[in-house]
């Protein structure tokens, strides 16, 4: 028989005296046995099992801290995200597009309803295009021409005053005291304080410090000038036209002349700083200088 299984009986106490006999007439078996008789002498610790888990279920009553549900502040922190999402809600809602133009810069774009816009230099539109399709409502600094899609009305509104039209082609300059609105096609409403005009195309209305300066009918002109790159003025006083050259082309200016508000009939160029210059000044008989980006204007000598 197999030594390895006797010795196995052996230590679970089930060999018999003939088996035991066979392993111990083994050197190598001999040993074994040995070394198993000395270990039954060792004593193993005694494990109260009940009496650790008693004490370690105690131990975690006592560093247990209950925490208590405060129903005020679990309130308090669902409304505050609640706040959060009406609040983010908002901004999103109420948020505007704004569309900038820098000095000598224009720029064409569409609106949500594809109205049709072209802004002049140095110029900003401010609009929601959310509630573009409830409330056609934008606010214009500057200059800017538009081609209006026919819908609901269709309001710009300026410091100066506001012009509200259904569907039509007009252009609205405000910038400072001056307040212009040409008509070129439909029907234009202008309200500046509490005087309400109306202009139907070909009529151009021109307010200067919140008063009726020039009402024209019949132009002839089929859109504004600057479209094309040129700025015309009828009549304009003469510190409104060196502003407007100024948004046309990066330059330094200084006026040396009297009669700053003396006014200008005629138009100047987008592309030619010099023939711009000469297009101003030889009507009012003035000259100019040119250093870089500096122009200087005064009068000519004898003037």
């Amino acid at each position: 028989m197999d030594k390895d299984y006797i010795l196995h009986k052996w230590l679970n106490g089930e060999a018999s005296i003939d088996e035991i006999e066979q392993l111990k007439s083994s050197k190598e078996y001999t040993s074994y046995m040995e070394i198993a008789e000395a270990s039954r002498e060792f004593e193993a610790p005694m494990n109260h099992v009940e009496a650790n888990f008693d004490a370690i279920t105690s131990k975690i009553k006592t560093e247990r801290k209950i925490r208590k549900l405060n129903p005020l502040s679990t309130l308090l922190k669902v409304a505050a995200a609640l706040a959060i999402i009406f609040a983010s809600y908002m901004y999103f809602d109420s948020s505007n597009t704004t569309i900038r133009t820098q000095i000598a810069e224009k720029q064409n774009f569409l609106l949500p309803d594809n109205s049709e816009v072209a802004l002049n230099a140095n110029s900003s539109i401010e609009f929601n295009k959310n509630k573009w399709d409830d409330q056609r409502v934008l606010t214009l600094v500057g200059e800017a021409y538009f081609k209006v899609t026919k819908g609901n009305t269709f309001k710009v509104k300026t410091a100066a005053g506001v012009v509200t039209v259904l569907g039509t082609q007009f252009n609205v300059y405000t910038r400072d005291e001056a307040f212009y609105i040409s008509c070129y096609e439909g029907l234009v409403s202008v309200t500046v304080k509490d005087t309400l005009i109306k202009l139907p195309a070909g009529d151009k209305l021109m307010i200067e410090n919140g008063g009726v300066f020039s009402h024209s009918t019949d132009m002839q002109d089929t859109n504004p000038s600057w479209i094309t790159n040129e700025s015309s003025f009828n009549n304009a006083k003469i510190a409104l036209v060196l502003e407007e050259l100024k948004r046309q082309y990066s330059i330094k200016l200084t006026a040396k002349f009297n009669g700053i508000d003396q006014r200008f009939t005629g138009s100047f160029t987008h592309n030619d700083l010099n023939l711009a210059l000469k297009s101003i000044c030889n009507p009012l008989h003035l000259t100019y200088t040119i250093e870089e980006e500096s122009v200087t204007i005064y009068a000519k000598k004898g003037q």
